[in-house]
């Protein structure tokens, strides 16, 4: 791997870690670089589960050193993910995922249209429609799983659903999805070390950048709250909807 390689991904890293640190995301960045320095496609998913939970890491650091995490409210949450997350790693390695590229564009388009129709949503703290035990065991488990399993729009279906179920603010539930993110890319990460698709060159450059992008990211997001967090928000999610639709089409 020459030293210009690993210069452009160190900065993939970065643009990454920004992204994902604000809206989630990053892997739309992130995964087209591996893919684009020659990694097959396993090895590049576990690099880049590698490098993106360094990133996730110093965004939550970030969002905690802030005082926006409870972290009494996210512990049984992180548990369930975690565990449901490694079964959906392990699973993805048994079975196709062919049916979920097809219709997980379609519910991120949803979500991003309902947030761009809802300009209130998320402004401040409304009722919460599930208590926390069940918001973990039911939210932590789908989700845990799917992005165990898939991952593409993760953090988008976390901050809806800390939204919509929890009733927090957009920022705290911002914050809330890093924290079940770290959780899921954890156990995602320890299924692929131990299957040997991690290659560790390569995700040292980028963890680099995912510690500053990660880092900047978290800033920006706590300094200029809910409307920025929005707007990188509907964004990224209009853009992922484009790159998942794309790849189906380029498939065909």
């Amino acid at each position: 791997m020459t030293w210009e390689m690993l210069a452009l991904l160190f900065f993939a890293g970065l643009s990454s870690g920004f992204i994902d640190a604000i809206a989630g995301g990053g892997g739309l960045i992130s995964v087209p670089a591996l893919l684009w320095a020659g990694l097959p496609p396993q090895m590049a998913l576990g690099t880049n589960k590698m490098q993106s939970t360094w990133g996730t890491l110093m965004a939550v650091w970030k969002y905690a050193k802030a005082g926006l995490i409870s972290w009494p409210q996210v512990r049984l949450t992180v548990l369930v993910t975690f565990v449901f997350s490694g079964i959906g790693t392990w699973a993805v390695t048994q079975v196709s995922n062919e049916v979920l590229k097809k219709i997980v564009p379609w519910m991120l388009l949803g979500i991003a249209v309902y947030v761009l129709l809802s300009p209130g949503l998320g402004k401040t703290t409304a009722k919460a429609r599930l208590g926390l035990a069940v918001f973990a065991c039911l939210v932590g488990a789908v989700l845990g799983f799917y992005d165990g399993f898939f991952g593409p729009g993760t953090g988008t279906f976390w901050t809806l659903a800390c939204l919509s179920l929890l009733g927090l603010s957009l920022t705290h539930a911002t914050a809330f999805t890093k924290v079940a993110n770290l959780a899921s890319n954890g156990a995602s990460l320890i299924v692929f070390v131990l299957t040997a698709r991690v290659n560790y060159e390569i995700a040292a450059a980028m963890i680099a950048g995912q510690l500053i992008g990660g880092r900047l990211g978290a800033g920006m997001a706590i300094r200029h709250g809910a409307p920025f967090i929005r707007i990188i928000f509907i964004s990224v999610v209009f853009v992922m909807v484009l790159k998942l639709l794309w790849d189906q089409w380029a498939a065909i």
